[in-house]
C-alpha cells in the first residue's frame, strides 16, 4: 500500500504538503498542487478513511435514504441511486446507503453519529416527518422529490404537476373527452407521496380547465387487480378512450386486458404513460410517454448538495421540465358511429 511519505517523495515535497493538498487546509501554489496530484494519480495513493476523517472532520460519506417499499417501483429508485452514486464518486464521495422504513429516526442516527457528512433524501411525502429534523440541523442535505412546504430546503424532482397537464394536453388534442387514470397502489397516495399526488393535480387541473372528463383509479399493478380496475373504469365510464398510467406495473396487465376485450391500441383507445424510458420503448405496444429523468435527478442532486457542502450553495427547488415522446400507443379519438 502506498503511504503518504512515498507520495512526497515522488513529488519532491514535503508530507505536511501532500497532508495540505489533500485537506484543502491550505493554499498551495497550482504548480505544486499539480506535481502531488500527479504523484498520487501515478502511484495509485489512497488516503487511510479514518485518519482522513480525523485530519479534516468530514467522513467524506453521503447517506442516502430510500426507503425500498414493495409498493414502489424499485428499479427507478435503484436508477436514481446509481447516479447519485457514481455522481458523488466524482466528488470524492462514498454513499451510505439507508434502505429501511425509519423515517424520523434514520435522520437522527447520521445527524447523531457523524456517519455523514451530508444527506439525501428519496420517497418524499407532502408532509413527510423527517423535514423538521433536516430544517433544524446544520447538516446540509439535499430532497429528491417534492413536499407540500419547501422553505429551508433544497429539492431536486421532475416536475411532476406539469407532467400530469402534458399528458392531458396530448390527449385532448387528439380528441379524446373521457380519460381515464390509472395511479400508483392505494397506500402511495395513502401516505401523500409528492410524486404521486402531483402528477395527480395536474391532471385534474388540466382536464379540467379543457372541459374533460377524468377518472382516477389506484390499482396494485397486477393482472387481477388490473382487471377489476379496468372493468369498474368501463362500468363507470363506458365513453372512455384515453389511458394515463402512472404504475409501472400496470402497464403490460393493461395491454392485455385491452387487447383480450377488442380494444385496439391506438385506434380504440389511447394510452399515454409516466415511467421511465426503458418501460415505455419494451411495452408490447411502444408507448407515448412522458420519462423519468431517473440519472438527472440523481446527477443534479449531488450537485446541489456538492455546493451547500462546499459553501457554495443555496435552498432551492430544481424542477426538471417534462418530455413527452409520441409513439406507437396514441392516437386520434374513435368517431362514433
Amino acid at each position: 500500500m502506498v503511504t503518504l511519505a512515498e507520495v512526497a517523495q515522488h513529488a519532491g515535497v514535503s508530507a505536511s504538503t501532500v497532508s495540505y493538498v489533500l485537506s484543502g487546509k491550505r493554499s498551495i501554489s497550482t504548480t505544486t498542487r499539480q506535481r502531488v496530484e500527479e504523484s498520487i494519480r501515478k502511484l495509485g495513493y489512497h488516503p487511510n478513511a479514518g485518519a482522513r476523517a480525523l485530519a479534516s472532520s468530514r467522513s467524506n460519506i453521503i447517506a442516502l435514504m430510500i426507503p425500498l417499499r414493495t409498493d414502489m417501483y424499485v428499479p427507478v429508485m435503484m436508477e436514481i441511486a446509481i447516479a447519485v452514486a457514481a455522481g458523488a464518486r466524482t466528488h470524492g464521495y462514498d454513499i451510505l446507503l439507508l434502505t429501511g422504513e425509519e423515517g424520523p429516526d434514520a435522520v437522527r442516527r447520521v445527524t447523531g453519529s457523524g456517519l455523514a457528512d451530508a444527506m439525501i433524501l428519496m420517497d418524499v411525502e407532502l408532509d413527510d416527518e423527517r423535514l423538521p429534523l433536516l430544517r433544524a440541523t446544520d447538516q446540509p442535505s439535499v430532497l429528491i422529490g417534492l413536499p407540500a412546504d419547501t422553505e429551508g430546503l433544497t429539492c431536486v424532482d421532475l416536475d411532476f404537476r406539469a407532467t400530469g397537464a402534458l399528458c392531458v394536453e396530448h390527449l385532448a388534442g387528439l380528441g379524446h373527452r373521457d380519460i381515464a387514470v390509472i395511479g400508483e397502489a392505494a397506500a402511495v397516495y395513502e401516505r401523500h407521496t409528492g410524486f404521486a399526488e402531483r402528477t395527480l393535480d395536474g391532471l385534474r387541473t388540466r382536464a379540467r380547465e379543457l372541459g374533460l372528463r377524468l377518472l382516477h383509479r389506484p390499482c396494485e399493478g397486477g393482472y387481477d387487480t388490473m382487471a377489476a380496475t379496468l372493468a369498474r373504469v368501463f362500468d363507470e365510464r363506458p365513453d372512455t378512450t384515453g389511458f394515463v398510467v402512472q404504475n409501472e406495473a400496470a402497464v403490460e396487465p393493461l395491454l392485455a386486458l385491452l387487447r383480450q376485450q377488442g380494444r385496439a391500441v391506438p385506434e380504440d383507445v389511447s394510452v399515454v404513460a409516466v415511467c421511465p424510458e426503458q418501460v415505455a420503448t419494451q411495452a408490447s405496444v411502444r408507448l407515448t410517454s412522458v420519462a423519468v429523468p431517473a440519472q438527472e435527478m440523481g446527477r443534479r442532486a449531488v450537485e446541489q448538495l456538492v455546493a451547500k457542502l462546499d459553501g457554495r450553495g443555496s435552498d432551492e427547488v430544481v424542477l426538471l421540465a417534462p418530455e413527452l415522446t409520441v409513439r406507437a400507443s396514441s392516437g386520434p379519438a374513435p368517431v362514433g358511429p
